[in-house]
């Protein structure tokens, strides 16, 4: 765990993809310290994961868990939940993340498992604090701010900002160094990504990258990312190119410059096309 600012500690996610190696490790998960409890954001990608995050915050303090709140359904980020079951806490998210988890938990569960073996994959645990515009959670003289926001990087993304210490959790809607994967709407993230941008924090942990980045420069990256994918992809249905094509053009000056590009960036396009041909 990387201590990123007094109470918020981080563990930084595999910048790969899943492997029994990494237990599906590979997002930035972690948990913040208050004076009378604990708030566990993102359980983690497996049971494993989630219960190698367990032991690292009972390693650091004996306060209860009181939450375990869950950015959005993708499951590198809240398979890990059941590891949590035992200390009762209140599992917290996005509105519509109970009919996400109900729609693709068995496929994503099922792909799990064919990696990392039935004993270790773990299921999400449906939010019963539901997230639908803002919400406030005291740790004890530690407030963290939940905000519920519109279709982005999925349609179940929730941020947390740490006002006592400053530190914004973005989830998924911040990468950094990892290529943004797109499973939402790409003009969606776009607008919350300005919207992100005006939060006053000293410093934001994202969803995959370093443990945390000076805020709000840290986003400048996938700002690029995203506005040159929107360019492209609106450029080549202007000029008549389908969709194949543009999978293989589109946003090309960006690669060399992520991690993972030739794993996602094809998907992106196709993403953003179904989106864009419709404006």
């Amino acid at each position: 765990m990387i201590q990123v600012a007094p109470g918020d500690f981080v563990r930084v996610g595999d910048c790969a993809e899943t492997t029994r190696a990494n237990a599906d490790g590979i997002a930035n998960i972690g948990f913040v310290v208050g004076a009378q409890a604990v708030a566990v954001i993102d359980p983690g990608g497996s049971l494993l994961d989630g219960a190698r995050l367990r032991a690292a915050i009972r390693a650091r303090t004996a306060l209860p868990i009181r939450y375990v709140i869950m950015t959005h359904a993708h499951p590198d980020h809240v398979f890990g939940g059941e590891a949590f079951l035992s200390d009762h806490p209140v599992f917290v998210g996005h509105w519509r993340l109970p009919a996400a988890l109900a729609n693709r938990s068995a496929y994503d569960h099922g792909r799990l498992a064919a990696v990392l073996g039935e004993a270790d994959t773990g299921n999400p645990v449906p939010p019963s604090l539901l997230v639908r515009d803002q919400l406030e959670l005291d740790l004890g003289g530690r407030v963290l701010r939940l905000r519920a926001w519109g279709v982005a990087h999925t349609d179940t993304d929730v941020t947390v900002m740490d006002g006592g210490s400053g530190t914004f959790w973005a989830g998924d809607l911040l990468f950094v160094g990892r290529v943004p994967s797109l499973d939402g709407s790409l003009t969606g993230w776009i607008s919350v990504l300005d919207e992100m941008q005006a939060i006053q924090a000293a410093r934001a942990v994202p969803g995959h990258g370093p443990a945390s980045v000076p805020w709000p420069g840290g986003a400048s990256d996938e700002r690029r990312y995203l506005t040159t994918l929107a360019h492209d992809v609106r450029g080549g249905i202007a000029a008549g190119h389908d969709i194949d094509t543009l999978a293989a053009t589109a946003a090309q000056a960006e690669r060399g410059k992520w991690a993972l590009f030739g794993f996602y960036n094809e998907h992106n396009v196709v993403v953003a096309y179904k989106e864009l041909q419709w404006e």
